[in-house]
């Protein structure tokens, strides 16, 4: 089992990323301008490419558990995340309109692709990175019906268009392909994966640049009700929940492998943007994020630890 130190070494590199973002952003290399358009590249094109990448022709997919139980197991998760949240906010004080919907939100959203996709493949056979992405289906579905409903009483039509999206697209594809035994030729799968490789680096700088823009008043950020409310639930209950519900259930050792990293997660940047365009909280979501990434530098070692042993992996 990994021990402290060599957790540590392994974020150094992911969280010095997120920190160039921030800083390529205070030098004004990477412009607000910029934002839309990467992202779109990003969730369009490199992250499609990886996903479909990690899927083809991985054996782990033919385990029909690794179908069926990543994506009741990262829905229900969210899901609990939320309800859970929204009675912690409740207990703090929060109300409705004022910032209760975005803290239930954000601290039951889980930085679930760009810090976890690394961390899956520094420490887990290739096999497993599918199995995240399959994980991440769920959490999408949850995202853009439960979600949205959540944060702005959103319309589900709304959410329903986004459930189609690159990444699920190209997931469903991969599945399919997978399923079939066919793979691409090695020049096209050659393409792919270089694409796919850009997908991870571009997300961290881009959390960076978002993180930045809330730095200019960092007593902004400062509410001990909000702060150590989002810590005790985000790093504290749910992941111990996470870790339970995957030692109850039937799964395979690679959703376990998953559940490891996914209930370490701190809550997830992109919070801020959609509190945003669902006329949320942004600044409650920026303060749930950034007590919580900070939190996360002791406690993603600490759970992931704790989450190999009692899982055994």
């Amino acid at each position: 089992m990994a021990g402290i130190l060599p957790l540590l070494l392994l974020l150094a590199p992911i969280f010095a990323l997120i920190a160039l973002g921030a800083v390529l952003r205070r030098a004004g290399w990477l412009t607000p301008e910029a934002d839309s358009s990467l992202l779109r590249l990003g969730v369009n094109l490199f992250f499609p490419a990886l996903i479909f990448n990690s899927v083809v022709g991985n054996a782990a997919l033919h385990d029909p558990r690794n179908l069926l139980w990543p994506p009741l197991l990262g829905f229900g998760s969210i899901c609990l995340g939320w309800l859970a949240s929204w009675g912690g906010g409740r207990l703090i004080g929060l109300e409705r309109g004022r910032g209760l919907r975005t803290f239930a939100f954000t601290t039951g959203f889980p930085n679930y692709a760009y810090l976890a996709i690394p961390l899956v493949s520094a420490l887990f056979p290739p096999a497993t990175l599918g199995v995240l992405f399959v994980f991440n289906v769920g959490v999408e579905f949850a995202i853009w019906t439960v979600g949205i409903l959540l944060l702005a009483g959103g319309s589900l039509r709304e959410g329903w268009r986004k459930l189609l999206s690159p990444p699920v697209l190209a997931l469903l594809a991969a599945v399919a392909l997978n399923a079939l035994r066919l793979v691409p030729p090695a020049p096209i799968g050659q393409t792919i994966a270089a694409l796919g490789h850009c997908a991870v680096p571009l997300g961290l700088l881009l959390i960076g640049a978002f993180l930045e823009e809330h730095l200019h008043q960092p007593r902004a950020l400062l509410d001990a009700r909000v702060n150590l409310a989002s810590c005790a639930l985000r790093l504290g209950l749910l992941p111990l929940a996470l870790l339970a519900a995957t030692k109850a259930l039937p799964v395979s050792a690679e959703l376990k492998q998953v559940a490891v990293v996914q209930a370490a997660m701190p809550a997830g940047v992109f919070t801020i943007v959609l509190a945003k365009h669902y006329g949320g909280q942004p600044l409650t979501a920026a303060q749930v994020v950034f007590a919580t990434t900070a939190g996360s530098l002791v406690s993603i070692p600490l759970w992931m630890q704790f989450g190999r042993w009692w899982l055994g992996v």
